[in-house]
């Protein structure tokens, strides 16, 4: 279980997140959902470790997270930021093979090289392996990174869930790819790992998630199943717009219908 105890972080004098509390189990895919600047991808980095809480605290499997060593954490928890910079010109492969160093001892194995293979074939990235990783489009690259999170976590630990962090994932996907990073996701969840996700799609995050943190202005505005949070009326609240929630032939969960925005800011 990840769990955040009355979170408060702050960027010089400026409020960024105030007492957010709450418990991510595994099994679940939740999705961090709210207007830009309220908190979501500093709350993600909190909960990865990048970040740490002016108060409060961040427990991994009741274990306070600053607690935990490097490799320990590393071994069951992957991240995958916004971005991702790399400064050489690494082969594909060489890129997917960075999430296995957590568990390499000493050189890499085959097996390491299997795990990264089914990786990139996980992603529909397979015919990539040997390319440059400069020379790939965004969206390539995104779904190379995805890759490397998924192959650094791609067997579970002894004891103990595995954490998948994803921040924006469909940010430089196509249509199609965005599907198909969330569907890893949801199989991920389904192994019994904990997923975060931060989504500004309400669609993907309604057909993906099974749970809902909605941050507003830097607190918890609403948690929970998200068929239960996400109501017409807390989305024209928070995101100020006007929404009709519409059914979806052969599936149980509505689609999310987006009219104009309610008042200027």
């Amino acid at each position: 279980m990840l769990a955040a105890h009355d979170i408060h972080f702050f960027r010089g004098h400026r409020k960024i997140l105030e007492a957010v509390s709450g418990e991510l189990r595994p099994g679940r895919v939740t999705a961090l959902a709210g207007p830009n600047g309220a908190g979501k991808s500093t709350l993600l980095k909190l909960f990865s470790g990048e970040l740490t809480p002016e108060s409060g605290r961040v427990e991994i499997n009741g274990k306070i997270l600053a607690n935990w060593s490097g490799r320990e954490i590393a071994q069951r928890r992957a991240v995958l930021p916004q971005e991702s910079h790399l400064a050489f010109a690494f082969p594909v492969r060489e890129v997917v093979m960075m999430g296995r160093f957590p568990h390499l001892q000493g050189s890499e194995t085959t097996r390491d090289g299997e795990i990264c293979a089914a990786a990139l074939a996980k992603v529909e990235g397979s015919h990539l392996a040997g390319r440059l990783y400069p020379t790939l489009s965004s969206g390539e690259k995104q779904r190379v990174q995805l890759a490397r999170v998924l192959a650094q976590i791609w067997e579970p630990p002894a004891a103990g869930a595995r954490y998948l962090l994803l921040d924006e994932p469909t940010s430089s996907l196509d249509l199609a790819h965005q599907h198909d990073a969330l569907r890893a996701a949801q199989e991920w969840a389904h192994a019994g790992a904990v997923v975060l996700t931060v989504l500004h799609d309400l669609n993907l995050a309604m057909a993906y998630a099974d749970d809902v943190w909605v941050l507003e202005n830097g607190r918890l505005a609403a948690a929970g199943a998200i068929q239960e949070v996400l109501t017409g009326p807390l989305i024209e609240r928070v995101f100020n717009v006007s929404v009709e929630l519409l059914p979806r032939p052969g599936e149980t969960r509505p689609a999310i219908l987006t009219r104009r925005r309610l008042k200027p800011e």
